[in-house]
């Protein structure tokens, strides 16, 4: 587990555009599986999260269609809510930072670590944006 006074600024990243933190798997799970949409970011401590992923989910959140709810669990730290979010995930192999988008409890849009490490947060964001006007209201 990293200290929580290091993580603490990159969860506050999230949460302070609404993004719900969760922290076991009951909540990871009655989030997902709620009617509608649900966007669940794996957060973590790398350089590619900090540079490209929370910057991407930011300027994502800002659609006019957005899903229904909005969470996150820290890699590292937040183990119980990251494996129940991993498991929904699958087939997907488990990777941090990550990014999925599910809709009625099925997984409709996955973002992993490779298709954010080097680039941009602005293209990242746009994948998201029309991921959420393609299944969100």
């Amino acid at each position: 587990m990293y200290p929580e006074d290091i993580v603490a600024p990159m969860r506050e990243d999230l949460t302070q555009v609404g993004i719900q933190e969760t922290k076991t798997a009951q909540e990871v799970e009655e989030a997902v599986k709620a009617e509608g949409t649900t966007l669940v970011v794996i957060n973590s401590v790398c350089g590619c999260a900090a540079a490209n992923a929370r910057p991407a989910v930011k300027l994502a959140v800002s659609n006019e269609k957005k899903p229904s709810r909005m969470i996150t669990a820290f890699a590292g730290n937040d183990v119980e809510a990251v494996k129940a979010a991993r498991d929904l995930m699958a087939p997907f192999p488990p990777s941090s930072p990550s990014i999925a988008l599910f809709k009625d409890g099925n997984l409709v849009h996955m973002i992993e670590r490779h298709h954010i490490e080097g680039r941009p947060a602005e293209m990242i964001a746009e994948n998201l944006k029309q991921a959420f006007d393609e299944h969100c209201c």
